[in-house]
């Protein structure tokens, strides 16, 4: 039996190192994080018993150091180190020195890591041990009748370095830009293509194994709603593994053949791409714990991370995992803006609040319920340097339209202020009914058309009456804030010529609420006809609108108004009634839609563009944004250069439309 653990050093950040701290005191042991300068406040470093700091803020500076992490774990006195994923979690070298310093790898060999580190191997490994694999394609060698292909990169996963290219044309420089995203996340810029297939279902198995030779197939996951060939929704059991029954018996066979062809040990995941008749490839092995592990233990009762502590220190794993039973459903929470290209945000999140909830980080014994394993709390701080992911919140229940029906109604209630996320569609996406009946495939997306599933829950009548409870929310705070007369009542004038106006944006539009009191206290608007003041407070409007009472919850931070209510949750931006003329940008400018380190340029100032030719790329949260002309014009001012850190806002370049003078001369 290897040594006895006491102290355990995550080596990662947020959301994964609460989750492993939560196993790791339940299973009496001292608790040890590390933090960048940006994760100061971090709800992991407050409930750490020790932390250390990792000077810097991006990941090269600080997640990525092995040694500084080490080094971290010899000052706090830890004796193993637990990876999480991502970051440093597959790398052999880490892992080695990691053994190397006389602290315990709460991870699988070093051989197995370096054996599945490069999907190029990997592969050939997997085909070698009947494992069914898509062949592995040159990029300088891919032939138009092998098109569609994905690039990959060969170090890394989490959609980073991957790119559909469905042209020749385009191959070179969608090359660079997934060897430039793979090199900053990974390290290793090397990626290979393989034949793209435009559906399928992705599905992989959660594996375990000790060091005295069992290895556990513990249950299959499906995770084929993606954006960007990252996993948003993630469920156990598969909806297309119950439909064929003889596939999961050939899956779990597939995944144990894999592990025991490495000699694995602890915790992996094997991934596969499956097509609706049950024949499924091998992807590719992460020999980690993976983000969408709590659909698997929510539905065996095991605790993984339980698991890879018990296993680092020679524990033997019974003769067989349990069974699974029910069905679990998790959705990433993203701070992000789906209907603007997945736009990544970046700033405070005020409240982070999930009705519902029955455990964080837990494992219970009930038979349904809601489970959440979030990286922020309220007041934090969401920057640019890190994946944008705030929390996972998984439902369990008897049957999987249960769990995806009673998730969804926790999402829409939940109150998330301060940031665009991604809540709206998850509901949208568990409530539609492809999603119901189990059709959900990699194209779930293209098929049913992101537009509409990226819209508001909340329907345009529905922000109105929202619209309209923050403006009488936002009067009487006004009035209660006032120097004089502040008891008077809100919205009421003696001789009544002209209504009260409040002007709001959304990302639905513009909204101008027009609205005045009568002496009794009866609201009179036509902004939204026969609508019925209850009472009010700043905090509480309670409105009756075709007969229907209803709650509006009603917060203000700065010029923002977030709006709650069983309608949906509303966001609006207060429009001043005078505009400083400071703030006024020239027409035709690019501006920066979030923080973040200009890559490359794609064109010079004078140059001519067209609509869509990519001016420059910016890279946040690890990933690469493209900053495109908004129409054909001339590129009169070009900002930045390669290197430069913008803000949030900031004008990058000008481009304006050639004038009739520009046009003569050049014609001439």
């Amino acid at each position: 039996m290897s040594d006895q653990i006491t102290s355990v050093l995550v080596a990662n950040r947020g959301e994964i190192a609460r989750r492993v701290f939560a196993s790791a005191r339940s299973a009496g042991l001292a608790t040890v994080a590390v933090y960048s300068d940006a994760d100061e406040n971090s709800p992991h470093v407050r409930e750490a018993d020790a932390a250390v700091r990792l000077p810097g803020n991006t990941p090269a500076q600080t997640y990525l150091r092995g040694e500084l992490i080490i080094a971290a774990a010899k000052a706090a006195g830890a004796d193993a180190v637990h990876p999480g994923y991502g970051f440093l979690s597959e790398n052999a070298e880490f892992a080695k020195a990691v053994q190397d310093a006389g602290l315990t790898w709460i991870g699988p060999p070093v051989k197995a890591i370096e054996l599945m580190g490069s999907k190029v191997e990997s592969k050939k490994m997997m085909d070698a041990a009947g494992v069914p694999v898509l062949a592995e394609l040159d990029p300088a060698q891919v032939s138009e009748d092998q098109l569609p292909v994905l690039i990959k990169a060969s170090a890394g996963g989490g959609g980073r370095g991957m790119r559909v290219v469905r042209t020749l044309a385009e191959l070179p420089g969608q090359l660079e830009g997934a060897r430039a995203e793979a090199a900053s996340a990974f390290g290793d810029p090397t990626v290979f293509c393989e034949r793209y297939l435009e559906t399928g279902r992705h599905i992989e198995v959660q594996v375990m194994a000790d060091a005295h030779g069992t290895v556990w197939a513990v249950g299959e996951r499906e995770c084929s709603i993606q954006r960007r060939h990252q996993k948003v929704v993630e469920e156990a059991p598969s909806p297309l593994v119950e439909r064929i029954p003889a596939m999961r018996a050939k899956l779990f066979q597939a995944a144990v053949d894999a592990a025991a062809a490495i000699g694995y040990e602890g915790a992996g995941t094997v991934e596969f791409l499956a097509d609706e008749d049950g024949g499924f490839f091998f992807l590719e092995m992460n020999t980690r714990l993976q983000v969408e592990h709590p659909v698997t233990e929510l539905t065996t009762g095991l605790d993984l991370v339980e698991l890879q502590l018990q296993v680092a220190q020679g524990v033997p794993l019974g003769e067989q995992p349990p069974a699974q039973h029910g069905h679990a459903i998790e959705v990433r929470l993203y701070a992000e803006d789906p209907a603007q290209g997945w736009q990544p945000q970046s700033g405070t999140v005020h409240r982070f609040e999930i009705p519902g909830v029955d455990t964080e980080f837990g494992v219970p014994l009930a038979a349904r319920g809601l489970r959440l394993d979030s990286g922020v709390v309220d007041g934090s701080v969401v920057g640019v340097f890190y994946d944008p992911m705030l929390a996972k919140v998984i439902a369990w229940a008897p049957t999987r339209s249960a769990a995806a029906l009673q998730l969804a109604s926790a999402l829409s209630r939940a109150k998330i202020h301060g940031l665009v996320t991604n809540r709206d569609l998850l509901v949208n996406v568990l409530r539609h009914s492809a999603f119901l009946a189990g059709e959900t495939d990699t194209a779930f997306f293209d098929r049913h058309g992101l537009d509409a599933l990226s819209a508001p829950v909340a329907a345009e009548e529905s922000e109105r009456v929202s619209a309209l409870a923050a403006t009488l929310a936002q009067a009487v705070a006004n009035r209660l804030a006032a120097p004089v007369n502040g008891a008077l009542p809100s919205g009421w004038r003696n001789v009544s010529s002209q209504p009260l106006r409040k002007v709001y944006e959304s990302a639905s539009g513009t909204y101008e609420v027009d609205y005045r009191l009568t002496r009794s206290g009866e609201l009179v608007t036509e902004f939204v006809p026969g609508a019925e003041l209850e009472s009010v407070t700043p905090e509480i409007v309670v409105l009756t609108v075709d007969g229907l009472r209803r709650r509006f919850d009603v917060a203000r931070y700065g010029d923002q108004v977030c709006v709650d209510s069983p309608l949906g949750a509303a966001t609006f931006t207060a429009v001043p009634t005078f505009v400083d003329p400071a703030s006024v940008v020239a027409a035709g400018s690019l501006l920066a839609p979030m923080p973040g380190t200009v890559i490359r340029l794609g064109a010079a100032a004078g140059d001519r563009v067209s609509a869509g030719q990519p001016i420059l790329w910016l890279e946040a949260m690890k990933m690469e944004h493209t900053i495109a002309a908004p129409a054909d014009g001339v590129l009169t001012e070009l900002d930045v250069v390669v290197g430069q850190q913008v803000d949030v806002g900031a004008v990058l370049a000008i481009v304006e439309e050639p004038t009739a003078e520009t046009a003569t001369e050049e014609s001439a």
